[in-house]
């Protein structure tokens, strides 16, 4: 545990008490420095539940927000100006989008120092403390009801999978879904599968409707799945990302409608893996950003 000093909000900031944040594998990738350079000291965490502390708390310009609101952290925000939040299309924002320099998105600096040394910041939310402090655009408001020590949940790994099953891939009533990967955002895509009416969801929990253990088989994969279930997927999900696993959810889709969503890309040798004529038939293999989630 280390004692550091936290700066109030500047302009269209607000200042928070974290009441529950939990990890993420990229907390850990980052702070093995497998996805970028090493950005230390630094304090971790992105997916946070908390309230706002007292008036003085609000930076300058902000209206949204006011004493005693609960709150979620987002961690790829929304200035809800920029071309790509007005598109419709899209919320990859082009002002509050996903912070890797460890600095804030207004001035390029941070707010927690120790003995007037900075110290970094994760993903611009910095949760594994007990306050700090994030843009206004990078949070969302929350019931006062809401458990704050469940919802957290919601800022990153099940707001992932909802947008994935939702708004990537679309997933349509009688819909073959296949998940590689159940942790809590391959899960999310199977709840979110299953409220959208998918027929099968192959990955055995939570709405998942059939399984299948790589280890239980000596073939690959994807041509194990194919012999037990005699179809191929319409979309696939694969987190993290895995060059193996990916290939694998490649080879396993239909051609001509396949949807591959990888959540992250967090190893620097995940280049150039693609062979271009799975991708030359119609299969489509696209990256999943974080979608909103309004509680």
């Amino acid at each position: 545990m280390e004692e550091v000093e936290l700066s109030p909000p500047h302009p269209h900031e607000i200042r928070i008490k974290v009441f529950s944040s939990s990890l993420c594998r990229s907390d850990i990738s980052a702070w093995e420095s497998q996805a970028s350079s090493a950005i230390f000291p630094r304090i971790f965490g992105h997916e946070a539940s908390g309230s706002l502390l007292i008036v003085e708390s609000i930076g300058e310009g902000v209206t949204e927000f006011r004493e005693g609101d609960h709150v979620l952290t987002v961690f790829t925000g929304e200035c809800r100006t920029c071309r790509q939040c007005t598109s419709g299309k899209s919320n990859v924002c082009q002002v509050l989008g996903l912070e890797r320099r460890g600095v804030m998105h207004s001035d390029q600096k941070t707010r927690f120092s120790i003995k007037g040394k900075p110290v970094f910041h994760y993903c611009a939310v910095s949760s594994f403390s007990e306050y700090t402090v994030v843009h206004s655009g990078c949070a969302v408001k929350v019931s006062p009801n809401a458990p704050l020590e469940k919802i957290c949940l919601l800022s990153c790994g099940v707001a992932a999978g909802l947008g994935a099953a939702w708004n990537v891939a679309a997933v349509s009533e009688g819909s073959t879904v296949v998940i590689f990967g159940l942790g809590t955002v391959g899960l999310s895509v199977a709840q979110g599968a299953r409220l959208k009416g998918a027929s099968r969801i192959i990955a055995k929990a939570f709405g998942v409707t059939e399984f299948i253990n790589p280890s239980d088989s000596s073939e690959p994969i994807q041509q194990a799945s194919y012999f037990s279930i005699s179809t191929y997927s319409d979309p696939s999900w694969d987190f993290e990302f895995d060059i193996e696993v990916h290939l694998s959810c490649l080879f396993h889709m239909a051609s001509g409608m396949g949807v591959d969503s990888h959540s992250r890309c967090t190893k620097s040798e995940a280049r150039d893996v693609c062979p271009l004529w799975l991708v030359a038939y119609g299969k489509n293999t696209q990256g999943n950003h974080i979608w909103r989630v309004e509680t």
